[in-house]
């Protein structure tokens, strides 16, 4: 399990101010956070850099797209 207590919250700039976001915390060494911004107390996925960078790309890319 990674310790996020020192993490660093960010959500994207194109949020608005209604709390339904996903907040992203990219500044630890190995793994990314991701949090429901709405529950910043409750659980938080962790994923490993690499994998969180290849979803980025995926998205980024439309890989996702229906």
């Amino acid at each position: 399990m990674s310790d996020l207590s020192g993490a660093r919250w960010r959500k994207s700039s194109r949020s608005n101010d209604q709390g339904q976001c996903v907040e992203v915390a990219d500044a630890l060494a190995d793994v990314v956070g991701v949090r429901d911004s709405k529950d910043v107390t409750g659980p938080a996925l962790t994923v490993e850099r690499t994998g969180w960078l290849a979803f980025v790309a995926g998205v980024k890319s439309g890989s996702f797209r229906r």
